[in-house]
């Protein structure tokens, strides 16, 4: 099978096509024949050595996949038979032809639901959905800011805080094109985070502080956003596009009852049942209408180290995919 491997950390250029033995399921596993899979900002860091956790080399980089079980382990559920259309969430091997995956991690795909869709919501779906619900507790009538709103995981992100109950979504972006995408997704208030004072307006627009952050970029960003939390806020840090360090005295939090949480996806894979609930939810929003999907750009495979420079050089919005098949 074709698959794209690193073997070296560095920038796009060391993302290299090669063929190699497709994978054998072991009795828990089932092989899945790729159709699609997602690009994250989490595989350039793994590409670069900056995760947050070791990436072992080489590796095949990508963490979701949609496609069609090919082999199942002898001991798997008959309910995941060959020829059933799934997604996946893996800790590696999404940018290749097939992936080897534990039963546990695989759910089946609506029968409305096309292969690219499916591929676009597991780890950026579950992550904006985790980020709010389990780790924010966004409550009805709260105020919540998104930074990199027309981003894979902020245009979700927006939309669920609206189905979680906030009362308003404030959405930051970097040009009227990215703010625009997230105001037809129902941000209410857009604010460009490259125009200097844009916290000021995050003030005016939330009264009394934002009672939920989604914050990914570090440095800077996060400690103007501090600023702007409400008595009782919550922060949840899921990334660090900037590489700038995170310096806070954590006594600040103390005068008004704030308090800043991470998040790592990997650590809700380790609960089956939460996953799999989650990620159910997930569908019927997008089933029903309330959840609407922003595929950015779709690539073939041999262009992985295209769609890394491009994601990079924020020249993306909304999810982008590698199409396998």
């Amino acid at each position: 099978m074709k698959a794209i491997q690193i073997s070296k950390y560095g920038g796009p250029d060391v993302l290299e096509l090669i063929d190699m033995e497709k994978p054998v399921p072991a009795p828990d596993e089932v092989l899945i024949e790729i159709h699609a899979s997602g690009v994250n900002y989490a595989d350039t860091a793994r590409r670069e050595g900056q995760y947050v956790v070791p990436t072992p080399l080489p590796f095949i980089p990508g963490a979701e996949a949609a496609g069609i079980i090919s082999e199942s382990g002898a001991s798997v559920s008959r309910d995941l038979k060959p020829g059933t259309r799934v997604v996946c969430l893996v800790d590696s091997g999404g940018y290749s032809e097939y992936v080897r995956v534990h039963a546990a991690s695989v759910i089946p795909i609506p029968d409305d639901m096309d292969y690219q869709a499916a591929a676009s919501i597991p780890l950026q779906g579950l992550s904006a959905y985790h980020i709010l619900k389990t780790m924010g507790r966004v409550q009805k009538g709260e105020t919540v800011l998104i930074h990199a709103a027309a981003g894979g995981v902020g245009l979700l992100a927006v939309q669920l805080a609206k189905i979680f109950g906030a009362g308003k979504v404030i959405a930051t972006a970097s040009s009227p094109e990215k703010l625009k995408l997230a105001e037809d997704m129902g941000a209410d208030v857009l604010i460009d985070y490259t125009e200097e004072g844009w916290e000021e307006r995050v003030l005016e627009a939330a009264e009394k502080g934002v009672d939920v952050a989604l914050e990914m970029a570090g440095g800077s960003v996060f400690k103007k956003t501090l600023r702007c939390l409400a008595p009782f806020g919550r922060i949840i840090v899921y990334g660090n596009a900037s590489g700038e360090p995170y310096r806070m005295n954590p006594q600040i939090l103390m005068r008004r009852n704030q308090s800043v949480m991470g998040f790592f996806l990997p650590q809700i894979m380790k609960k089956p049942e939460l996953l799999q609930s989650s990620i159910k939810d997930l569908f019927t929003y997008v089933s029903d209408g309330r959840l609407k999907l922003s595929i950015g750009g779709v690539y073939p495979l041999d262009q992985a180290a295209k769609v890394h420079k491009d994601l990079q050089s924020r020249l993306t919005k909304g999810k982008l995919i590698l199409s396998i098949k």
